[in-house]
């Protein structure tokens, strides 16, 4: 253990955070991982039931924007990394209640980012010898960049646009991690990604409320529409792309991960219930019969998808999933789950 090196994860309890640790734990023999999380509802410890027992993983309940604890941490652990998962992120959450969604990803990624500076550098563009190779990773989303018409893709020069509270929040975020860079010459890397889907997302989100609705044989509940089009990206092809980015990626860089894989929502639904005819058939009629239109949300951005490029050329990042192949295992993992429950 004389060699391992700690990493602090944020938000690791969370929906992309509980993928991302077990694969990183896994693939990286010389890491320890801290996983420091508040708990909110969008967390959950039983997503990380298969490492609590490792060795090398340590679970800290604790609140990114509370200094003292987090400092204490860097300290204690002697933290030598961050990739920093921890958010809010649900729009409609942030449009009934946008305070949480400020604080938590605006002053929460501010703390984190100054205790790493002060507890990695001895003065501007100088780190300490301790802790030369130190590294911020911020986890960000396409939503930054607002929304697109029915031609182009978002790429990392794609100027900033965010349309909702959430998507401002999380906007503000990366450019503190981008002035730090630039002031401090702190080692920096952002990755904005498109829409995840997978195991252990937390119930709010679309996909898991389709399931959840149809297996329930309630209304599925579909926005304006159902024309609105996101790129979606298999949650473990995305921390594929992070642990590449967080050892390869280029200081003070941003880049983009999408999975190649524009859905409309109704698209979404369609699939999902295909597979449920197939998999979990009704006593009576089809899935796609609970299908429900209801009213479009505020500010509801018509269509995201991300230019894959970058870390495709630079880091050979490549998508493994299609969506037909992931949505298959997505929905095999919620049956299991909901009907084991």
């Amino acid at each position: 253990m004389s060699n391992t090196k700690t990493i602090l994860i944020t938000g690791g309890a969370g929906f992309i955070g509980s993928n991302f640790v077990p694969y990183f734990l896994e693939t990286h023999a010389n890491y320890k991982v801290v996983n420091f999380d508040k708990l909110t509802y969008a967390g959950d410890l039983k997503n990380l039931s298969e490492v609590e027992n490792n060795p090398r993983y340590v679970f800290i309940k604790g609140d990114i924007c509370d200094r003292a604890h987090v400092e204490k941490v860097f300290s204690e652990h002697n933290v030598q990394g961050v990739i920093h998962f921890a958010a809010e992120s649900h729009v409609d959450n942030s449009i009934t209640g946008p305070d949480t969604f400020i604080q938590t990803n605006i002053q929460g990624t501010f703390v984190m980012i100054d205790v790493a500076r002060k507890f990695w550098m001895k003065s501007p563009f100088t780190y300490k010898e301790e802790h030369v190779g130190a590294r911020f990773h911020h986890i960000s989303t396409d939503e930054v960049y607002g929304t697109l018409g029915a031609e182009g893709l978002f790429t990392e020069k794609t100027p900033y646009a965010p349309n909702s509270p959430y998507s401002a929040a999380k906007a503000s975020s990366d450019l503190i991690v981008r002035s730090y860079h630039h002031t401090y010459g702190m080692s920096t890397v952002t990755t904005n990604c498109s829409n995840n889907y997978g195991p252990k997302q937390h119930d709010e989100k679309l996909i898991p409320t389709i399931i959840r609705k149809a297996l329930k044989a309630e209304a599925i509940p579909i926005y304006g529409d159902g024309k609105n089009v996101r790129d979606w990206l298999y949650v473990l092809d995305h921390c594929r792309g992070i642990d590449l980015a967080y050892h390869k990626g280029a200081d003070g860089e941003t880049y983009n991960i999408g999975g190649r894989n524009e859905r409309t929502n109704l698209q979404i639904v369609e699939s999902i219930c295909n597979i449920l005819n197939e998999y979990r058939p009704r006593s009576s009629g089809r899935y796609q019969d609970l299908i429900t239109f209801v009213a479009d949300r505020p500010g509801h951005d018509r269509r995201y998808a991300i230019d894959a490029t970058k870390i495709e050329e630079e880091l050979g990042w490549r998508a493994q999933e299609n969506f037909e192949s992931g949505i298959v295992k997505c929905v095999c993992w919620y049956l299991d789950r909901l009907l084991l429950s």
